[in-house]
């Protein structure tokens, strides 16, 4: 069943409020990201279409930062702050408690779990309605159970109890379905059974098994939705867990580009975001990553050893051996090896940046070339130019940035400085080792460098006994010899 058929809930809690100690780190766990995401941001995809009207995240370790964190990505959700941490059932009443007047369905979830699906979350709601349940958990099974709480159901299907391992007993431990942590329920039922938890555990916690044990006392309807596939469920507590969801995160990606016909080389080393779009028949090579909102279209080839922060690529490009973020590659249009297009480059249709380039905040015109080892930056270059090797678009001048224009069919000769603001008329010339100051007229050819001198004998008499000299005096003997080849005399 698709998200989009799935009958919605009213509301959504979501609980991410856990110090994370495992991680050791100073970032809140929820806001450590794999494949283009943070935790808590997967969490809230997978959530999204249900389409609930209201969406509460529980925070308290680093609240600050998971609440700027949230504004930016779900402005929508309302922050709730667990001030005192006693367990994932107090968390949820804290939520349904800023959720006053609300009725209907819950969905509860931790804020871990990244590989969650929306199809999953959904297929556990309609479970929910169709079964006219007052909760139902999400369960998955799975080949070693070992620290999860089991799921015991009576003859009739029906959930009985959630058990820990430390709690269970031979028979129970031999239980393969085990508890996802995600729920979903009737906003009132649950709200009565946290009322009714006392927390008279070792850790003075309230645990949202026990909401479930006390609807099952009396004799509410519980039931559980088996995960197709157990890896939604798994969730996150420390950095080896982090890579490997992060692993299987971007085998599922490649899983689905290469299904819809994009060729993926060598999957080990290619590492796509869940943000990125590949359309069919486009290549990637061994090392790329595609990170952000990165497109790549049809005919494209990227890599090997290319990283692609939030670009688009058009049809039939290629870009090899290359990093870029913000940049606009146009169709039939080539990078790198070994280039850097920085935020602000656009190449049009048919555009060459080759070898040792950097480009920043420029626009290269269609057909045009800046083929090795140059820097263009603010620059505008029309169409059908050529940018010689060693040229630098001089744009700073210690306080502000200037802009160059190049116009069409342009020359710019090796080692140019092209100091800004200039600019190049329409098929003109630089002559190389120029350091164009003024503008250039259309046609035109600029030559700005200075007349060559040689100093006779400098060598000699600067540099005595050096290898130069030596080398110098040898070449001045033999140009002083006879000509061997020369006429003789009878």
């Amino acid at each position: 069943m698709s998200p989009q058929s799935s009958p919605a809930v009213t509301a959504v809690v979501v609980l991410a409020a856990g110090q994370g100690t495992r991680m050791r780190s100073a970032t809140p766990k929820v806001l450590h990201a794999l494949g283009g995401r943070s935790l808590l941001g997967h969490v809230l995809a997978a959530v999204e279409p249900l389409g609930a009207a209201r969406t509460a995240v529980v925070v308290g370790a680093g609240r600050e930062a998971v609440e700027e964190h949230l504004a930016g990505i779900a402005p929508d959700a309302l922050p709730v702050v667990q001030e005192e941490q006693r367990g994932s059932g107090h968390a949820a009443a804290v939520g349904l408690e800023a959720l006053d007047g609300a009725d209907g369905a819950v969905l509860i979830v931790n804020g871990d779990a990244p590989l969650l699906r929306a199809a999953t979350v959904a297929d556990l709601v309609a479970t929910h309605r169709e079964d006219r349940n007052a909760l139902t958990v999400l369960t998955a099974v799975v080949d070693d159970p070992t620290g999860l709480g089991r799921i015991v159901r009576n003859r009739d299907g029906a959930v009985r109890a959630i058990v820990e391992e430390r709690d269970a007993d031979p028979r129970q431990r031999e239980i393969r379905e085990v508890n996802a942590g995600v729920y979903v329920g009737d906003i009132a039922a649950v709200r009565d059974a946290l009322g009714q938890v006392k927390g008279d555990n070792d850790q003075g916690e309230i645990y949202l098994t026990d909401v479930l044990a006390l609807l099952v006392r009396d004799g509410a309807r519980v039931g559980g939705h088996i995960a197709e596939d157990p890896t939604d469920v798994l969730g996150c507590n420390d950095r080896r867990e982090l890579a490997a969801r992060r692993r299987t995160l971007n085998d599922r990606v490649l899983d689905e580009l290469m299904l819809s016909g994009v060729t993926v080389v060598d999957p080990a080393t290619t590492w796509v975001d869940v943000t990125a779009r590949v359309e069919p028949d486009a290549v990637l090579q061994p090392g790329t990553q595609l990170l952000g909102r990165t497109t790549v279209a049809t005919g494209a080839v990227v890599g090997p050893d290319t990283t692609l922060t939030d670009c688009q690529v058009g049809e039939d490009a290629s870009v090899v051996r290359s990093h870029c973020s913000g940049a606009v590659v146009g169709p039939q249009a080539t990078v790198g090896p070994f280039s850097f297009l920085r935020p602000g480059t656009r190449l049009a249709r048919g555009a060459k940046v080759g070898a040792f380039v950097e480009t920043k905040n420029a626009e290269v015109g269609e057909d045009s070339k800046v083929p090795h080892l140059s820097y263009v930056g603010d620059a505008t270059i029309g169409r059908g130019a050529n940018i010689g090797a060693a040229t630098v678009f001089v744009n700073y001048d210690g306080v502000e940035k200037h802009r160059t224009t190049v116009g069409d069919h342009v020359r710019i000769g090796s080692d140019t400085m092209l100091v800004a603001p200039v600019t190049i008329g329409d098929g003109a010339y630089t002559a190389a080792g120029s350091v164009i100051t003024n503008d250039v007229p259309a046609g035109a050819m600029a030559v700005a460098r200075g007349k060559q001198r040689n100093v006779g004998g400098w060598v000699r008499r600067r540099r005595p006994g050096s290898a130069a000299a030596q080398a110098a005096e040898a070449a001045e003997s033999r140009a002083a010899e006879p000509d061997a080849g020369g006429a003789s005399a009878d």
